[in-house]
């Protein structure tokens, strides 16, 4: 696994791949995750996203996770995990905890305090929320009905 921060005109289609097959995003927020890249591709740091790649060494054309993060506008030391994905493949042997680990160590880097990261309320997220509280997490505040109807979206806190 080699891991990066620069981005490749490529990865907007990985990560649109690597998101899509994880079947747990809908389809709108697939091309939102792929327009971060894009977005940041073109505007560099301007555009507020830093990210974090883990490369298949295996495979040369195979991305095997990925974490998008960026500091809260107008907060002194607040940041946002936007997305951490994993190759569905590759679930369950520590990938995600050391994508997150890394994340948190740039965050602090840079004067991070407190990291948030939004999740769905729905039955087939609880085991990311899961995760998220096995990582230090705990719930910060829950708003029903936030995505669609039964579908609240759950906001996670940990201090770093």
């Amino acid at each position: 696994m080699t891991y990066r921060e620069a981005l490749r005109p490529t990865d907007a289609e990985a990560v649109r791949q690597l998101v899509s097959a994880t079947g747990f995003f809908r389809p709108a927020e697939v091309e939102i995750a792929a327009e971060l890249v894009d977005e940041t591709l073109a505007r560099g740091a301007d555009s507020g996203y830093q990210f974090l790649f883990a490369d298949d060494d295996a495979r040369s054309d195979a991305l095997a996770g990925y974490a998008c993060f960026g500091r809260v506008p107008a907060t002194e030391s607040g940041f946002d995990l936007y997305w951490i994905a994993v190759a569905p493949s590759l679930h369950r042997r520590g990938l995600g905890s050391r994508l997150l680990a890394a994340v948190e160590a740039r965050c602090r880097e840079q004067g991070g305090r407190r990291l948030y990261v939004d999740t769905s309320g729905r039955p087939q997220y609880s085991p990311t929320r899961d995760y998220y509280r096995n990582n230090g997490f705990i719930v910060a505040a829950v708003f029903p009905d936030f995505y669609a109807d039964g579908d609240d979206k759950v906001v996670l806190s940990k201090p770093l």
